[in-house]
């Protein structure tokens, strides 16, 4: 199963009261950022390249559950940076565990092993592993060898411990089709509950910028990833309907404040990829004052032009999924078959 039932009813439910309220803007999920620094410099990350002064701000827990219950989606990723880092993760992750938030801790899992007994496994917690691909590939976009094998013992640890373990997988220009291949069977053998990936975002401060995908090149790339999904029986933790999109079969528009991203800034706007927009001190600002026709593939917007970013397309296949009896019924099935 992709996605728990417990999670898939209470979203489910939480859409449809936004539909009744006549919602057409809502957020789904809150992405929470406590703090950018990070014990690992990946490629195409654009979060560590900030000065040191803002490398050592983190978000207190008060503030962090302050944004999420203003904010409302009934779910939560806490990212970073590397989020295990920060000096109160656990009594954060607690915190909106008890708020009955679903979480999704992601992380590099150096750390995982050793901070374990800071969290108790829950339905309301995923522990979301980093992992780029099969180990040599993994450990070059990260730049540091032996950080595959620290995250696969992670999640054994994690499995054998009773926590729900997902994976996460940037894709980048040049990645065989065949490696990601054997990556998601080696990852199904682990055992792990789902597998999230999604085409990188060109960041401005990244320190490589020839790796990222033109849109065409996402399609053509993708299509040839997920051709054997069926037979192979992969399970990743996505709308059936972001992953039709990212091969070219669906035509989406972007859905930014579907993931709305809180950082030591505050809400940024437009999105958790782009802050040209600045930040806001509320979320209701957010929403009432960012100018959204700017940003999206119709709005000609350049930074916009190539992403298929699930933060910001997985909000609109969501929506696409709630749209016929016909979608429903293949959203359901995708998630508990």
């Amino acid at each position: 199963m992709a996605i728990p039932m417990k999670q898939a009813a209470a979203v489910g439910k939480y859409i449809l009261t936004q539909k009744l309220k006549g919602r057409k803007r809502y957020p789904l999920v809150t992405m929470l950022e406590p703090l950018f620094r990070c014990n690992l410099e990946c490629i195409g990350c654009g979060k560590i390249q900030y000065p040191e002064e803002i490398l050592k701000k983190t978000v207190t827990p008060e503030k962090c559950f302050w944004a999420v219950e203003e904010c409302g989606a009934p779910v939560v990723t806490v990212a970073g940076g590397e989020p295990l880092i920060h000096p109160q993760i656990g009594e954060i992750v607690d915190g909106l565990v008890d708020r009955q938030k679903f979480v999704y801790l992601c992380t590099n899992a150096i750390l995982l092993r050793r901070k374990l007994d800071m969290f108790k496994p829950s339905d309301y917690l995923t522990m979301s592993i980093h992992l780029d691909g099969v180990r040599n590939h993994h450990d070059e976009c990260v730049s540091r060898e032996g950080v595959y094998d620290t995250a696969v013992a992670a999640i054994k640890e994690a499995k054998k411990r009773g926590f729900r373990v997902t994976t996460n997988t940037t894709i980048f220009e040049g990645h065989p089709a065949k490696d990601l291949h054997k990556f998601f069977d080696d990852m199904m053998e682990l055992g792990v509950d789902g597998m999230m990936i999604s085409p990188g975002y060109s960041y401005e401060r990244a320190p490589v910028q020839d790796k990222f995908l033109k849109r065409n090149q996402t399609k053509a790339l993708f299509r040839e990833v997920l051709a054997p999904a069926k037979e192979r029986k992969w399970t990743f933790n996505h709308s059936p309907f972001y992953l039709d999109f990212l091969q070219g079969d669906r035509d989406y528009e972007c859905t930014p404040w579907g993931n709305p991203n809180y950082t030591i800034f505050g809400w940024q706007r437009p999105c958790y990829l782009m802050s040209e927009g600045g930040y806001t001190e509320t979320f209701k600002e957010l929403m009432e004052t960012t100018p959204w026709e700017k940003y999206g593939t119709k709005s000609g917007n350049r930074k916009c032009r190539d992403c298929m970013v699930h933060c910001g397309y997985e909000p609109t296949a969501v929506e696409d999924s709630m749209a016929s009896p016909k979608n429903i019924y293949r959203s359901i099935t995708a998630a508990f078959m």
